[in-house]
């Protein structure tokens, strides 16, 4: 009987051990990255989606126009990606409005910017 009564307190003491383990499984899962896919164009973007949870967001920008285009969001900025071609960038969002634009020369002012609402 006192074996029996040994293990399960050594079950119960291995569970209580488990069990935040598992939880923390559970919350890394939860936390997942977003990924957003980004179209631009001359001289627009075109996003997969207007809003994003805050923490990491993977945004895939491929270029559909005719000349060199980038992505800057929360002071991060994708490489010049070529015309037909596809870059990434992965950023940490906080909550609010980011603003995100092109950065070679006038071409937010033609259009090529925005705010993605970070929930």
């Amino acid at each position: 009987m006192r074996r029996k009564i040994t293990l399960l307190a050594v079950l119960a003491a291995a569970l209580m051990v488990a069990a935040p383990a598992i939880a923390a499984t559970q919350h890394s899962a939860a936390t997942k990255a977003t990924t957003i896919t980004v179209k631009a164009t001359e001289f627009k973007f075109a996003l997969s989606k207007t809003s994003a949870p805050k923490g990491t967001v993977n945004f895939k920008v491929t270029n559909k126009g005719k000349v060199d285009h980038d992505f800057y969001i929360a002071g991060e900025k994708s490489l010049k990606i070529k015309p037909g071609k596809t870059g990434t960038l992965t950023v940490t969002l906080k909550v609010g409005k980011i603003a995100y634009k092109c950065t070679l020369p006038g071409h937010a002012a033609a259009g090529m910017k925005g705010k993605l609402k970070v929930t």
